[in-house]
């Protein structure tokens, strides 16, 4: 199951991101992490020292691998570099899993403090003024796309802060997206704009409030977003531990902070996935793509007849 920890800039969807991986991983479940937020901050969050993190191999810079071998024979796709960052997958297309290996993984991922993690990468030098960071995170997209993930398997993606997953079909890629939400006006700002770009995709989303320290705030993330308030975080000390670069077990985090990330989890395993309409959404964004700014000629990419799925051979 793929989940996307989103919301405001500060609001702690890095801290739930990780929290979130390493109880999973102590829980003994194969998962996949995923760092596309444009701070880059998940591997300190998961214990990488510094020189640990900057030194991590990117997606980015892995771009050209990434295309060939996602492209395999696909005879609809000429070269790799004709691979766009929707293009979706077809007969004859290389796909991946969680645990399976493959020259992307081994080129791209690495261990991080026990988590399987993979960044997209930070804006370099010679990216400011001239590329946008979506080019950066479309890589994970492409990776999304071809991705098979079983039952009991988890990719978890800390996303850009705010809106930006809407600038291309990445947020239509996950089973959950948990918007962690602050108890402010500021942060349940953004929750509403998810809420009006998604809701005619049939995105499922849930709140996880955070900095939660008192009633007033839980009755004021109640009462500003309802239903959706599928659990809450208070303030940690093992959180706050973290931030001065001390990670303790995470069974040593407070008991009902587990219990919330314990809720996520079963939301997330309730989630089923329909691939058919997975696959429709990946082919209507390649088509936007294509009739926007690529080229008609792309729109020929798209295998009619290919569904992704469970009965798709992997590598």
């Amino acid at each position: 199951m793929k989940i996307a920890f989103v919301g405001k800039g500060g609001s702690g969807k890095t801290t739930l991101s990780s929290l979130f991986v390493r109880q999973l991983v102590a829980q003994g479940a194969p998962v996949l992490a995923i760092d596309a937020d444009i701070n880059q901050h998940l591997a300190a969050a998961l214990g990488a020292d510094e020189e640990e993190a900057v030194t991590l191999p990117t997606l980015g810079e892995h771009l050209p691998l990434i295309k060939d071998y996602l492209r395999g024979d696909n005879p609809r796709i000429a070269t790799a570099g004709a691979m766009l960052k929707t293009t979706p997958p077809g007969r004859g297309s290389r796909l991946i899993g969680v645990r399976e290996g493959n020259p992307i993984y081994t080129a791209c991922l690495r261990e991080v403090g026990g988590a399987r993690l993979m960044v997209t990468g930070p804006f370099a030098d010679e990216d400011l003024g001239v590329s946008c960071y979506h080019s950066k995170v479309g890589a994970a997209e492409m990776l999304l796309n071809h991705m098979v993930d079983g039952p009991g398997e988890y990719v978890v993606v800390d996303m850009t802060a705010g809106a930006d997953a809407f600038a291309s079909g990445l947020f239509t890629r996950f089973d959950l997206t948990a918007l962690v939400c602050e108890p402010t006006l500021r942060s349940v700002g953004v929750y509403r704009q998810y809420l009006g770009y998604a809701k005619d995709f049939g995105i499922r989303i849930v709140v996880i409030g955070n900095k939660v320290c008192d009633e007033d705030d839980l009755a004021f993330l109640r009462e500003q977003v309802g239903d959706d308030l599928l659990c809450w975080m208070g303030r940690s000390g093992h959180v706050r531990a973290a931030e001065r670069g001390e990670i303790r077990p995470i069974h040593e985090l407070e008991p009902q902070n587990l219990d919330a990330l314990n809720t996520v989890r079963a939301e997330l395993d309730f989630v089923m996935r329909d691939w058919a309409e997975y696959q429709r959404q990946a082919v209507e964004f390649h088509l936007r793509n294509a009739n926007a700014w690529a080229g008609a000629e792309y729109a020929d990419q798209v295998d009619p007849d290919f569904v992704l799925g469970p009965a798709v051979r992997i590598g």
